[in-house]
């Protein structure tokens, strides 16, 4: 029934596109794909002049940005804390994240982490445009995925009824608890 192939792209706004092609090909290694700049919204036909950019973010993932001239400066959902909408991308291992650390720290990012969740430990920090990026490498056995997945389906019902953390997966929490050396709780 399901024919989704994957996720085309993902598109944010920026406030700058060039600035932002910049930091994430200096920051993170994405190539700069494509573009489209337009005076019309093509699907609705609107006057609003816009820069769209595409950014490779590997294995045929694409993060996307819209830079709006005309539309009053970008804001976030102040009811939301900055910590919960993020953008994470995968690395392949401990080396990878520490690389992109420093990376991150020598554009002048403050970065958060490494943290351990359990299963995968990250680093976080903002672009120039204010989203919060994750950079995250799995650590996790197949029998702990395993015992995640059983556990998924009775946690979200437990969540809907109580509002409450259900405590089916807390061997995780304590897992990553012993390790972490950073007390952020994202």
């Amino acid at each position: 029934m399901n024919q989704l192939r994957g996720i085309h792209h993902v598109a944010y706004r920026c406030r700058d596109a060039k600035e932002t092609v910049e930091f994430y090909h200096d920051v993170l290694g994405m190539d700069f794909q494509i573009a489209f700049a337009e005076d019309h919204v093509p699907s609705t036909g609107a006057y609003d002049p816009y820069m769209h950019v595409f950014l490779d973010a590997g294995g045929g993932n694409v993060l996307a940005f819209f830079e709006l001239p005309e539309q009053p400066d970008m804001g976030r959902d102040p009811n939301t804390p900055e910590w919960v909408q993020h953008i994470a991308f995968k690395v392949d291992n401990e080396e990878a994240l520490l690389a992109g650390k420093a990376r991150a720290e020598a554009r002048g990012c403050s970065v958060i982490g490494p943290t351990d969740h359990g299963i995968f430990r990250s680093i976080y920090f903002f672009d120039p445009n204010g989203h919060r990026l994750e950079l995250a490498h799995d650590t996790g056995t197949a029998a702990e995925l395993t015992e995640l997945r059983r556990v998924a389906p009775d946690m979200l019902d437990e969540w809907s009824k109580t509002k409450k953390a259900p405590r089916h997966a807390d061997w995780l929490h304590a897992k990553a608890r012993a390790s972490h050396t950073n007390l952020d709780p994202a």
